[in-house]
C-alpha cells in the first residue's frame, strides 16, 4: 500500500504531530511525505519526498497574521503549478494534515483525500466556536484544504470522529518538574511588545522563545531564546506555567504536562479563536491581546491560577487503524512490511 502523507508547514504543530504519526504509517505501508509552507521552525527526522511553497500565512509582530505580507509573498501561479505536479494518482491513500497542494490535487482529480488534522475537528458543528462571526475565516478554514473524509483532533472528543490530541512521545517520556519560571511562545508578537507586557510582573522569571531573535539575551527578569525544539520542551517541562498563542499542540502539551496555561489568540486567525472558545469552556483563561488593559489577567493568572486536569491517552495507532479501515470499506487495511 502506497500512502502519501501531506503536512502543513506553517507553524510547528503539524510537524510536531507528524513525529508520531509517520512511524505508525510506515508500519502500514510505503509512505511518502509532502510538506508545503514556509513558517516552520522544526525539521522532521524523516526523508521528505516533496517540498512545496504552498500557501502560507505570515506571522506579524502585533499579535496576528500579517495579511498584507501574506498576500505579497503568495505566488498563486506557482501554487497552481505545484498542485498539478503532485502525482496523487500514484498513491492508494492520501492522508492530509491541512495541506493545500495535495488536497486540491485530489479535488481536481476526483481522488479521495483523508483529512487527519486539528482543523477537521474545529469545523465540526459540535466543536466550540467564538461568539463573533468571521465569515472570511470560516471560508478559509473550509476551503483551504478540501477533503472527502474528516478525522480530527481537539482538546476534547466532541463526537466519534474527533479524538483527543496526539501527544508526541518526546513529551510523554518527560517527568515534569517546577523550577518556578514561566515559558512563553507568542510568535505573532515582537520581542519589544512581549518585553513590555511581561515587565509588569517583575518578580517572575520568564523564558521567551521568539521567532524574531537570532541569539539569546536577557533583560532583567526576562530571557529571550531563538526557537529550538529541545530547549523549548525542556523549558516547558520544568516551568510553573505556559503563556502561548491559541494554536493546538503547545496548549495541549502544556495541559498534558499539568502546567498552568494562559492563551492569547492571534488576530485574523479564526482557528485560534475557535480554540480559545474550547479552552475557555474547559476553564483556561484567555487574554484578548497584550494591551495594557488586559494585563491584569496576566498578573491574576501568575498569582492564583491552577492547572486543569486532562486525560490524553496514547491512542494514535488505534486512530490510524480506524482511518485506514474506513478507507477500505470497513475491512481491515492490508499491512505491508518493507
Amino acid at each position: 500500500m502506497r500512502i502519501l502523507y501531506a503536512i502543513q508547514g506553517t507553524g510547528n504543530g503539524h510537524i510536531s504531530r507528524a513525529f508520531d504519526i509517520i512511524p505508525i504509517l510506515q508500519k502500514k505501508g510505503n509512505v511518502d511525505i509532502l510538506i508545503s509552507g514556509t513558517q516552520c521552525d522544526i525539521e522532521l527526522p524523516f526523508e521528505v519526498n516533496y517540498r512545496f511553497r504552498g500557501l502560507s500565512f505570515t506571522f506579524g509582530k502585533k499579535g496576528g497574521v500579517d495579511l498584507v505580507d501574506t498576500l505579497k509573498k503568495s505566488n498563486f501561479r506557482q501554487l497552481v503549478r505545484e498542485i498539478r505536479t503532485v502525482p496523487v494518482d500514484e498513491y492508494d491513500i492520501v492522508i492530509n494534515d491541512f495541506e493545500p497542494v495535495s488536497a486540491w490535487a485530489c479535488y481536481l482529480k476526483n481522488k479521495p483525500c483523508i483529512a487527519l488534522s486539528h482543523q477537521a475537528a474545529v469545523m465540526q458543528p459540535q466543536s466550540p466556536k467564538p461568539s463573533h462571526k468571521d465569515i472570511i475565516g470560516r471560508a478559509i478554514m473550509s476551503k483551504y484544504a478540501p477533503a472527502t473524509h474528516h478525522f480530527g483532533f481537539h482538546f476534547k472528543s466532541y463526537n466519534d470522529k474527533i479524538y483527543t490530541p496526539v501527544i508526541r512521545n518526546q513529551i510523554r517520556s518527560l517527568t515534569p518538574t517546577n523550577l518556578g519560571h514561566y515559558t512563553v511562545y507568542l510568535p505573532a508578537y515582537s520581542d519589544e511588545r512581549i518585553l513590555q507586557a511581561l515587565s509588569t510582573c517583575a518578580d517572575i522569571k520568564w523564558q521567551v522563545f521568539s521567532k524574531h531573535c537570532k541569539r539569546a539575551y536577557t533583560i532583567n527578569n526576562i530571557s529571550f531564546f531563538p526557537i529550538n525544539n529541545s530547549a523549548f520542551i525542556e523549558s516547558m517541562a520544568s516551568s510553573e506555567g505556559v503563556l502561548c498563542g491559541t494554536g493546538f499542540e503547545t496548549p495541549a502539551e502544556a495541559l498534558y504536562l499539568k502546567k498552568k496555561l494562559l492563551v492569547v489568540p492571534m488576530k485574523n486567525q479564526y482557528e485560534q479563536h475557535c480554540n480559545a472558545a474550547a479552552l475557555q469552556e474547559m476553564g483556561i483563561p484567555v487574554m484578548k491581546c497584550l494591551k495594557e488593559k488586559n494585563l491584569k489577567l496576566l498578573r491574576t493568572w501568575v498569582n492564583s491560577s491552577t492547572p486543569i486536569s486532562v486525560n490524553y491517552p496514547d491512542k494514535t495507532e488505534e486512530i490510524i487503524d480506524e482511518v485506514l479501515t474506513t478507507m477500505y470499506n470497513n475491512q481491515p487495511a492490508p499491512i505491508f512490511t518493507y
